[in-house]
């Protein structure tokens, strides 16, 4: 009986030991359900560390350069027409497309036939002209004369007059004495008159043969330099173009037979957004002499020439927008009017600014700044300029502080990384994976054509219709070649660059 009321006592014990473990368990367990629950259901990790390429932060000043397309024009040209018709019975040395002539030079000869015979008329009526006035000269003097000795005759009447009249006073000449003194002095006076109108007539006649001497000397003027302008003659040193005239051809008056332009007076003309118009004007609006760089690809070799804005378009085109620009180049060989050239501008300095890569911005104006402990801060910044894969920012506040260069969605504000400075770049090639972006490098160098994907050629090309940058002739031959499969990349270059400023 006692052993059976101590098993039953053991037995209870045991059975309030086992449900003390199961209530123990049931608290242990709901407790690592909550802990899971609120880590989500992962165990605590250690803090991840990416890997960035940064750069630093270096005030300096700078010289921006916008990129654009022009076309190069000769500030002096001559259209080369005949002033005369005629036909043509000489042509000059180098009287062909192309062909280089000196100031003076005959170009071409009309038959001047006719012109010699106008002339040697014209010289003819000249010396008829000379011969009348001579006469009319002469014939002056002697009416001159003639009223002289009338004048004489009148005081010689006069003083026989006074002498009869004296003899009358003294009773010894008679009336009819003085009465015939009288009529003489009258009628020596009538002759004064006659004579007196000679003289205007002979002056009257001198006057008309002045005017008939120059109408003669104007009218051999006139023919001779119809004879002169039967050679015609450059006007200056430089090379024919447009050049429509043969021997034996019949020319009309004021037909234009060539064009000559002077290739050592070269300028370029481009036009700017009205943005990059803005950037180019000084404190009082006007527009700086800005240095200027021209390039013509020929053959693979860039053909180079300096020059300096010299002025602008009065007026906007119709249909056109922005500003069209006219640059004098100093010395440019090799160019010829009409090319197609890339044109640099070098804009004004701008101060206290500082280059980064465009991937270093964010679409806020942002970068990421390396701050203690190698983490990233977030701070904004002010945007002067965007150069194709370059900005410029103010670096006021930021100069000698380090950048995130290539940003990508894994970095942002209070991310720690382990920076890869420019110096480090060739050994840390194992660690860009872990900033979760890819690197692709293209070298231009290597390749002069390439393969563009269809978005990419669909903008080049869209911007290519939309920009009036491009001359008509310009704008077709570089959309045909943007339609290939392989485009040229110097060609896709210029037109990004002129894209991105």
């Amino acid at each position: 009986m006692r052993f059976l009321r101590r098993s039953l006592t053991g037995l209870f014990i045991a059975s309030l030991a086992v449900a003390a473990l199961a209530m123990a368990f049931h608290v242990v367990q709901g407790a690592v359900q909550d802990r899971m629950a609120r880590d989500g259901g992962q165990m605590p990790g250690r803090e991840r560390v990416f890997a960035a390429d940064v750069v630093p932060v270096v005030a300096e000043t700078i010289e921006p350069e916008l990129t654009t397309f022009g076309e190069v024009v000769s500030r002096r040209t001559l259209e080369i027409r005949s002033a005369i018709g005629g036909t043509v019975v000489e042509l000059g040395d180098n009287f062909v497309e192309g062909g280089r002539v000196q100031a003076g030079q005959m170009l071409v000869q009309i038959d001047a036939t006719d012109l010699e015979d106008a002339v040697a008329l014209a010289r003819a009526d000249l010396s008829d002209a000379e011969a009348e006035l001579s006469n009319a000269e002469a014939v002056l003097i002697l009416e001159q004369d003639d009223l002289e000795s009338a004048r004489r005759q009148v005081e010689l009447r006069r003083a026989a007059m006074d002498r009869q009249q004296g003899l009358l006073d003294r009773g010894v000449g008679t009336a009819a004495d003085v009465e015939t003194a009288t009529l003489a002095v009258a009628s020596a006076e009538q002759s004064v008159l006659a004579a007196r109108a000679s003289v205007n007539a002979a002056e009257a006649r001198v006057a008309s043969a002045n005017t008939a001497l120059a109408r003669a000397r104007i009218a051999l003027a006139e023919t001779e330099r119809n004879l002169a302008r039967a050679t015609i003659t450059a006007g200056f040193s430089g090379a024919l173009a447009d050049v429509a005239a043969l021997e034996g051809r019949l020319l009309t008056a004021n037909e234009q037979i060539a064009t000559l332009v002077d290739p050592n007076a070269l300028e370029v003309s481009f036009r700017l957004s009205t943005s990059q118009y803005s950037r180019l004007l000084d404190a009082a609006g006007e527009l700086v002499p800005a240095e200027v760089a021209v390039s013509l690809d020929v053959a693979g070799i860039d053909l180079i020439a300096i020059g300096r804005i010299a002025r602008e378009s009065a007026a906007v085109g119709e249909g056109q927008t922005g500003r069209l620009i006219f640059a004098a180049l100093d010395n440019a060989p090799g160019f010829r009017p009409g090319d197609f050239v890339t044109v640099t501008v070098r804009e004004p300095a701008l101060q206290d600014v500082a280059r980064l890569p465009t991937s270093a911005l964010s679409g806020s104006d942002t970068v990421l700044v390396l701050g203690e402990e190698d983490r990233l801060r977030d701070v904004a910044v002010d945007v002067v300029r965007r150069l194709g894969s370059t900005v410029l920012i103010r670096a006021e506040g930021l100069s000698g502080e380090e950048i995130v260069a290539d940003r990508v969605p894994t970095l942002g504000a209070g991310i720690r990384i382990r920076p890869t400075r420019p110096d480090q770049a060739e050994g840390a090639n194992g660690d860009q994976s872990d900033a979760g972006g890819d690197s692709t490098e293209t070298d231009g160098a290597d390749t002069d054509m390439i393969a563009l994907d269809d978005d990419r050629r669909a903008r080049l090309i869209a911007f290519v219709e939309g920009s009036a940058q491009f001359p008509t002739q310009a704008k077709q031959r570089i959309l045909t070649t943007l339609r290939q499969p392989e485009v040229p990349a110097q060609i896709v270059a210029r037109i990004e660059r002129t894209m991105g400023s």
